[in-house]
């Protein structure tokens, strides 16, 4: 099968052996999308290991992480750090939260911060947690809450290829409503990568669903890291 070449381009690594021999990471420019019940702490992981050097495969970027979901842990980012033997304070400096707690603060952040928010921290990861629970707001109606949405997730993919950042979404799918459903198509429609990330005990299972330059494939790792199965198509 077709995999991406470490080497090729500046990409975001995701720091997990033997993964990262075959996946060279997330690329500037693109919109990723993370869901599974190990999305949220990739993307603590992915905070961190933006501040990395550019030889092991990071961006040597401080992270904006755009908190929808009231989500962000400084506590999973400072063990992250301790783990990479970084200064778990100089880099949860380096970390640019910002909270919204409805949804039009949340699209309005997006649509009319953003850019500029990226351009005075000079952040080439942008993280926004939980992209889709503040639009289930039942002051919100059905048509107004999609069209948000749908306007929110077509700035973050402009942004991510006007500001030459890696743009990280996490999502828990709620596909129990019709207006989930609705949510969930808009978003994977958006994206040009799609990874799905879920543990169970100690294998964490890695899916790349979507991708503009790779084929799809599914890969287990054991606790350690260490790759159970071989590649297989997804």
């Amino acid at each position: 099968m077709s995999v991406l070449a470490a080497e090729k381009v500046r990409c975001l690594s995701l720091g997990v052996h033997g993964l990262d021999e075959v996946f060279s990471g997330f690329e500037l420019g693109e919109f990723v999308v993370l869901y599974g019940n190990s999305a949220s702490s990739m993307s603590f992981t992915l905070s961190v290991r933006s501040q990395l050097p550019v030889e092991h495969g990071r961006l040597v970027s401080a992270t904006v992480f755009v908190d929808g979901g009231n989500l962000f842990s400084p506590y999973a980012v400072a063990e992250t750090a301790r783990n990479c033997g970084l200064d778990y304070r100089a880099v949860l400096n380096r970390v640019y939260v910002s909270r919204a707690f409805t949804a039009y603060q949340f699209a309005s952040l997006i649509s009319e911060k953003l850019r500029s928010v990226l351009k005075k921290t000079r952040a080439q990861l942008l993280v926004v947690s939980d992209i889709t629970s503040l639009f289930f707001d039942r002051d919100l109606s059905r048509t107004e809450a999609r069209e948000l949405f749908t306007k929110t997730c077509s700035t973050l993919s402009e942004i991510a290829l006007e500001k030459r950042a890696v743009v990280v979404a996490t999502y828990f799918p709620e596909r129990m409503s019709r207006q989930g459903l609705f949510f969930e198509a808009v978003l994977f429609e958006k994206c040009n990568v799609l990874v799905r990330l879920r543990r169970r005990g100690k294998i964490l299972n890695f899916v790349l669903e979507k991708h503009p330059n790779a084929r799809p494939f599914n890969v287990d790792f054991a606790g350690d890291n260490t790759v159970l199965d071989g590649f297989v198509e997804a």
